[in-house]
């Protein structure tokens, strides 16, 4: 991939930090015997929801129950796709599973027998986002759509003055938009964040088409042939499992970075971020919720997201271990260690965020001189 406009980080800045927070994260585990991979938390958890997922399934294209009851376990299995994505894709996608490159790129197609393609994940998400995180034009998770605007550097239009209304409502369309529409949209894109001119490998369009096709026939093929289903029963299902997934994966990546207290800088004239890119990270992502075991559970520990974006190699099952690690840390050394103490303060934060951006008083000029 050709790369054009790259920029930079300060990395000869703020070094003892960065050398200090990986040192104390290694002494963790060494001492404690750890591995960072997955433990048997991690695998109990992954049979448990790709159990949830496909036996929903399973029992929905038995035939044996009623609409009502195949219409609920629809619903189950959004809500275990959502669970399958944060704890088994994201760790598997990032390397983090395991130490076995094998193991990683099996669990990995978990993304795709949800509809979304793992390989162009990698670069949006592993490459792009986790490298240019909240740099407006560069971070593709801030382009959720047209009448979103998640950064205050982007331009300003009418109707994201309702924004914080219709955002969650586009959290809700954004995976069947990503099942049916955004991975081809982003093969097809010569140009992603910085990268220019990409140029995708013929075998992953073959795994694209082919893992594409086999969601279809699972999904909308099958339970027509199968079952005594209208295709509006059909369509009910397969809305209703896929707005289910969308809008809680969609909450709780936003709450990870647009949230009030994260910073959304710019280059300068060198096009270079005058800061170590882990600070960087630090005054970028927000975690939330720390202490509620059960959401920690389901989001893959994703609620812990700094420690995610400073480690991203490291099982998601360990990041409520070494979390009060790099809080200490960034305590010791003047940096923002940017949290909230329970979900819905997060989402709220969100909210409030969403309204500003929708401020057309706020606008790209503004911004940069507001620092934001």
């Amino acid at each position: 991939m050709a790369i054009v406009e790259k920029i930079t980080f300060n990395n000869r800045s703020s070094r003892e930090f960065s050398e200090t927070v990986k040192q104390r994260v290694n002494q963790y585990f060494n001492e404690n015997g750890l591995s960072r991979h997955a433990n048997l938390q991690m695998v109990v958890k992954t049979v448990i929801m790709l159990t949830l997922f496909l036996g929903s399934y399973a029992l929905i294209i038995s035939g044996l129950f009623s609409l009502g009851t195949m219409w609920f376990l629809t619903f189950l299995m959004g809500i275990a796709a959502a669970g399958i994505g944060f704890s088994i894709s994201h760790d598997a996608l990032h390397g983090a599973y395991s130490s076995s490159k094998f193991v990683n790129r099996t669990l990995g197609f978990t993304f795709d027998m949800l509809g979304a393609n793992g390989y162009i994940w990698k670069i949006t998400h592993n490459i792009i986002h986790h490298t240019y995180t909240n740099i407006h034009g560069h971070d593709e998770d801030l382009e959720v759509a047209g009448f979103i605007r998640l950064s205050p550097h982007s331009e300003f239009k009418m109707i994201h003055r309702v924004q914080h209304v219709l955002a969650f409502f586009a959290y809700s369309l954004a995976m069947v938009f990503w099942v049916l529409i955004k991975d081809y949209k982003n093969f097809l894109k010569p140009n992603m964040g910085p990268y220019r001119n990409i140029k995708h490998p013929i075998s992953e369009w073959i795994i694209l088409l082919i893992t594409k096709a086999a969601v279809y026939t699972y999904m909308l093929v099958l339970p027509m042939l199968l079952l005594d289903i209208t295709w509006v029963h059909l369509l009910i299902g397969f809305l209703t499992l896929h707005l289910t997934t969308g809008l809680i994966i969609g909450i709780i990546f936003q709450l990870a970075h647009v949230v009030e207290e994260t910073e959304h800088p710019l280059p300068d004239e060198k096009n270079m971020i005058d800061e170590h890119w882990m600070i960087h990270e630090m005054v970028t992502t927000n975690n939330f919720a720390r202490d509620n075991k059960a959401l920690c559970w389901f989001v893959g520990g994703l609620n812990f997201q700094i420690e995610h974006h400073l480690f991203p190699k490291t099982c998601s099952i360990h990041y409520p271990a070494i979390s009060p690690i790099v809080e200490e840390t960034a305590r010791e050394f003047g940096i923002p260690y940017n949290h909230h103490n329970t979900f819905f303060e997060a989402v709220a934060s969100h909210y409030r965020t969403l309204k500003k951006f929708g401020n057309p008083e706020l606008k790209y000029s503004d911004a940069i001189e507001a620092g934001l």
